[in-house]
C-alpha cells in the first residue's frame, strides 16, 4: 500500500481545530474528503501535530496510505483541486517508506507566535495575529524566554486537559525578536504539552507589558503550578511552520 507524506498549510480561523470530528469543520475532515474524491477511498490521515482551534499551519506534515499508487505530483494536484474552497493547501508530496510516520519519526516542532504590536486593530490579517496596541519591550521579553530553554517540568504552561503522560519536555529554541509593527516569538521542540506554545506566549507578553520581570517568568515555570501561568495567549497568532524529521536534521 503506497504512503505519501505531503506538507499542507491552512487557515486554521474556520476550522475546529485539526483533528476530525463528525459534527465539525476541521482541517483533517477537509483533506480526508478531498482525498475520497478523487481516489474513491475514505481514509484516515496522520499529521505531525493536532493543532488547535483557530490556529494557523505554514508547514504541517502528514502521510496517507492508499490502494493505488499515483504520482505524487498527481496527489498533490487533486487533492488541491478538491480543496479549492477551503482555506488548506496541499504544498508538496512524495512517496515515502511504509515505516515513516509523520508524528511518530518527527525530531522536531517548530512554532511561530506574531502578536501585531500597534495602536491600530489587524484588517488584512484579522484572525491571523493577536493585536497587542500597548508597546512591547521585545528585549525583555527575550530575556525572559531564555528562562524556559531546556529540560524543564512545564506543568505551569501546561492546558489541564492535556493527556501527555508527563509534563517534562526540553524546549531547545525560545527567541523573540520585533519585526517591523510585530512581535514574532518562535519556540522549537521535539514536542510540546498541549497548549504549552500559547500558555508561554501569553506569560512572555506580560513581561513585554512590564507586568512581570523576567524573574517572574523563571519563578512562574519553577513552580510547576498552572495556577502561576499568565493569561493564555489567544490562538490567533499562533503557526506551525515547520516539522523536522531524522534525515533533514
Amino acid at each position: 500500500m503506497p504512503r505519501y507524506r505531503f506538507t499542507v498549510e491552512y487557515d486554521g480561523s474556520a476550522y475546529n481545530g485539526f483533528q476530525a470530528q463528525t459534527d465539525q469543520p476541521t482541517v483533517q475532515g477537509a483533506i480526508e474528503t478531498a482525498i475520497a474524491a478523487f481516489s474513491g477511498q475514505r481514509v484516515r490521515i496522520a499529521a505531525a501535530g493536532r493543532t488547535d482551534t483557530g490556529v494557523h499551519a505554514t508547514g504541517q506534515t502528514c502521510h496517507v496510505d492508499l490502494d493505488k499508487e499515483w504520482p505524487a505530483q498527481t496527489v498533490m494536484n487533486a487533492l488541491n483541486a478538491h480543496l479549492v474552497k477551503e482555506a488548506v493547501a496541499v504544498l508538496d508530496c512524495t512517496p515515502v517508506s511504509d515505516d515513516w510516520h509523520a508524528r511518530f519519526t518527527a525530531t522536531g516542532r517548530k512554532y511561530l507566535y506574531r502578536i501585531l504590536n500597534r495602536p491600530g486593530r489587524p484588517a488584512l490579517d484579522r484572525g491571523r495575529v493577536w493585536h497587542v496596541r500597548k508597546t512591547l519591550d521585545a528585549e525583555a521579553m527575550h530575556a525572559a524566554a531564555q528562562h524556559l530553554i531546556g529540560l524543564h517540568d512545564f506543568t505551569t504552561f501546561r492546558d489541564a486537559a492535556c493527556q501527555a503522560a508527563s509534563p517534562v519536555k526540553t524546549l531547545d529554541v525560545a527567541r523573540v525578536a520585533r519585526v517591523g509593527e510585530e512581535v514574532h516569538l518562535v519556540f522549537e521542540a521535539r514536542s510540546f504539552l498541549h497548549r504549552q506554545v500559547r500558555s508561554m506566549a501569553g506569560s512572555i507578553a506580560e513581561v513585554g507589558l512590564g507586568r512581570w520581570s523576567p524573574a517572574d517568568l523563571a519563578e512562574a515555570l519553577a513552580a510547576k503550578d498552572r495556577a502561576r501561568c499568565g493569561p493564555v495567549a489567544p490562538s490567533d497568532g499562533l503557526y506551525l511552520t515547520g516539522v523536522t524529521y531524522e534525515a533533514e536534521a
